[in-house]
């Protein structure tokens, strides 16, 4: 399996509080990996240092090979979706998620045909003309995802993007993702804080504590480790049975 991803020797510091400590990543092309981490353990700055949006201490990342240093966010083919989707208000739904496009000059009749499959894809057909503020939070993310997805970025960094929906409408999306992600093949780190939520998204999962990664080769070592907290939310619930 050739890696696609790569971070190695990650070091970041805010002031004296050391954030990540010689952290190393490596992810496949169309692989999901979920990160779980507590509040605090360095999951966004590892985000953000990947989409280029922090600048770490030492250490590199690369993308197919590339050392993505001297590359500025917005061409390292890499989208990093935020909690709350960010759309643009004074632009509907089609445009909000052909915006990309209409940036890199696509012809009109493409951008059309292919922001109305993207639409029909997340379920939203019957909504390209309403406004963002019309529509509900599950709603509002598709879109960000259709922005994201439609200009074919090879990672998604996904921060928590399912954090501010209500539980019926997070467990929604989370079966749309992970059948966007098989359709269109996607590369993505997906960080959460829930571990049921990890679990379900990711083909790998990793676990950030206190600023050092562990990327577990399978499911089954993520949940024998002790550290995961995977074997006492078992226990606890076998003791209310």
């Amino acid at each position: 399996m050739s890696m696609f991803l790569e971070a190695i020797d990650i070091r970041k510091s805010f002031g004296t509080e050391k954030v990540l400590h010689n952290m190393n990543l490596r992810l496949a092309e169309h692989e999901m990996l979920s990160i779980l981490g507590r509040s605090g353990s360095g999951k966004t700055t590892l985000l953000k240092i990947l989409a280029g949006l922090e600048l770490p201490d030492g250490g590199r990342v690369l993308l197919e090979g590339k050392d993505m240093g001297r590359v500025p966010p917005n061409r390292r083919d890499m989208v990093y979706l935020y909690q709350e989707p960010l759309l643009f208000p004074h632009l509907n739904v089609f445009e909000n998620v052909a915006f990309g496009l209409r940036l890199r000059r696509v012809p009109e009749q493409d951008i059309r045909k292919r922001v109305q499959e993207m639409l029909d894809n997340l379920e939203l057909p019957e909504q390209s003309r309403k406004m963002p503020q019309q529509l509900s939070g599950g709603q509002r993310q598709r879109v960000a995802f259709g922005r994201a997805l439609i200009i074919n970025p090879k990672v998604l960094l996904l921060d928590e993007p399912f954090g501010a929906l209500d539980a019926e409408t997070r467990a929604s999306m989370q079966q749309l993702l992970k059948r966007i992600a098989e359709d269109f093949s996607i590369t993505a780190l997906f960080v959460t804080h829930a571990l049921k939520e990890a679990l379900l998204m990711g083909d790998r999962i990793g676990l950030m504590q206190e600023g050092k990664l562990k990327v577990y080769d399978n499911k089954k070592a993520f949940i024998d480790d002790a550290d995961t907290g995977v074997q006492a939310e078992l226990a606890f619930w076998r003791g209310i049975g």
